[in-house]
């Protein structure tokens, strides 16, 4: 079987110019606009972040853009919620007017200065849906998509995976990690299946144990992480109080040049008066701090 490198593939998102019609803010160059690529590792983050305050495309792209960031994997809400996007049959006519809408949604987002590297929406049941599911990762200019282990899901989507030439990246929790004495089955099973490597996850389902063997180790199959800091018996924290060695990952890629985005993903507790934009934003700065 051939592994594709991620090293060569090439990642969508070029910034467009067209104008979205709404209150966001705008930039008088590409310089103002947000870039979180430090030290040529792209720092993303997974908009599941921002559950406690965005549910529109709209907010959720504000959020990103007010913490500073260019780079993001998408949760399904926001995309279905713009592009009308429901469950259960519907006519090519209306498949081809939502795939217009995601289209759109891309350019709102890049014409800001941000790129949908990554989608997360469901695959449904069907091929038809399965195959929708590409299209829209297309739309949106992504080169993944992400969702939860599964080897019979993994099995099933392949085929579609090498047919749209985008990856399907399988996130770990505490008890499905990579497999480490041997090469992980799930692999073998279609040429774009990857890992969406959780970090913290990691740390606590393996009682404590570096994730950085993972790297080392499929680092040409990762289509990105997830950055969160863990305790080994399980609690998410503050990031730099718990065991996850989020600074040294981000260092190894750095070293390493390699070019899959971390995204974070803020799991802890939300401090009282703060919010989800101001502790992302405090993750970003961790992040620039830790690739100066």
């Amino acid at each position: 079987m051939t592994t594709h490198s991620l090293s060569r593939r090439h990642f969508l998102g070029t910034a467009v110019a067209a104008a979205t019609g709404f209150s966001l803010p705008r930039f008088a160059s590409a310089a103002e606009k947000p870039n979180s690529v430090f030290g040529g590792v792209r720092v993303g983050c997974i908009t599941y972040s921002y559950r406690s305050m965005a549910k529109t495309a709209e907010e959720t792209l504000k959020a990103l853009v007010d913490c500073g960031i260019s780079e993001t994997e998408l949760m399904g809400g926001p995309t279905q919620l713009f592009a009308g996007i429901k469950g259960g049959k519907i006519t090519d006519a209306e498949r081809e007017q939502q795939i217009a809408k995601c289209v759109e949604m891309r350019k709102m987002f890049n014409d800001a200065g941000v790129n949908i590297h990554i989608h997360k929406m469901g695959f449904g049941q069907s091929n038809e849906e399965i195959e929708f599911n590409f299209l829209v990762a297309k739309a949106l200019g992504c080169t993944a998509v992400t969702t939860e282990r599964n080897a019979v899901l993994a099995a099933r989507v392949a085929p579609f995976a090498d047919k749209h030439q985008i990856w399907v990246g399988f996130h770990n929790h505490t008890n499905n990690l990579p497999e480490m004495d041997t090469f992980d089955s799930i692999l073998d099973l279609g040429q774009y299946i990857g890992f969406n490597l959780d970090i913290g996850h990691y740390v606590a389902g393996s009682k404590g144990k570096s994730p950085i063997p993972v790297l080392e180790k499929y680092h040409a199959r990762i289509t990105n992480l997830h950055l969160k800091d863990r305790t080994a018996d399980g609690g998410n924290v503050a990031w730099g109080q718990g065991q996850t060695p989020i600074k040294e990952v981000l260092q190894l890629m750095k070293k390493e040049k390699w070019i899959f985005p971390a995204e974070i993903e803020l799991e802890y507790k939300i401090p009282e008066g703060s919010d989800a934009v101001k502790e992302v934003a405090k993750c970003v700065q961790y992040c620039q701090e830790a690739l100066a």
